[in-house]
């Protein structure tokens, strides 16, 4: 089953072109030890919110860009093993200095856990982290399952929804600290694929009239929800 390691960082916006060359460099040896697919998001339309937000999470400096990334694997093992293979490659010196302060970089890994369409490489893309009670899995995956065919009849591609499973610590800053997240409670991150920007604007304002999506019971705080919009610069 498809494992994702799900990604937010903060770039300084004058670093794009390095950020992107560094990233297009790692990729050959991500693809080497078994990863199917690296896309890295560009923040684009990332709102600030009133109890969480993207850019809190990374603590992004006013002269920063928040990304939303993910690499996919066909399954856990493949990734555990794809680690340990990268630590003793001398290609990982190769790459030379991040672009960014890798401290304030958040990433974990998640396991899949509903996943609508299969589309082609999208122009846009919806970023979504958020905290979900542990005990209400397989509510939320209903929810999703909804939720996910409503964002496909408006143009939607693909819609991946991964669950909490190795959730780093991190000194700085880790998806627990960014959710504000509870002891009884895991850490979700999705994304949803769009051909474009504008269909995504669109869709999103049908979307916010459907009474299957605002008038859901749904099972998490949504006050905690962390969202944004991202253009892919890398996608391989």
């Amino acid at each position: 089953m498809t494992y994702v390691d799900g990604f937010l960082v903060a770039v300084p916006t004058a670093n794009k072109e390095q950020y992107r060359e560094h990233a297009e460099g790692a990729l050959p040896m991500f693809k080497r030890y078994g990863a199917t697919r690296m896309v890295e998001g560009w923040g684009d339309d990332v709102p600030r919110g009133e109890v969480n937000d993207l850019y809190g999470a990374v603590q992004a400096k006013d002269d920063e860009t928040v990304l939303f990334s993910w690499i996919e694997y066909p399954d856990k093992a493949t990734r555990d093993a794809a680690y340990k293979q990268m630590e003793a490659d001398p290609a990982m010196k190769e790459l030379g200095e991040m672009p960014f302060d890798g401290k304030r970089m958040v990433w974990s890994g998640f396991e899949m856990l509903h996943e609508e369409g299969k589309g082609d490489k999208p122009g846009y893309v919806d970023g979504v982290v958020l905290p979900v009670p542990k005990d209400r899995k397989e509510e939320y995956r209903n929810f999703c399952r909804m939720a996910d065919a409503a964002f496909r009849e408006q143009g939607a591609t693909r819609i991946v929804d991964g669950w909490g499973d190795d959730l780093m610590v991190g000194k700085q800053t880790d998806f627990h600290r960014a959710t504000h997240r509870k002891d009884d409670e895991t850490v979700v991150f999705s994304w949803i694929e769009w051909p474009d920007k504008a269909t995504r604007d669109a869709g999103w304002a049908a979307l916010l009239q459907d009474p299957r999506l605002s008038g859901h019971d749904r099972p998490f705080d949504g006050k905690r929800m962390m969202f944004g919009g991202f253009v892919p610069v890398v996608d391989a």
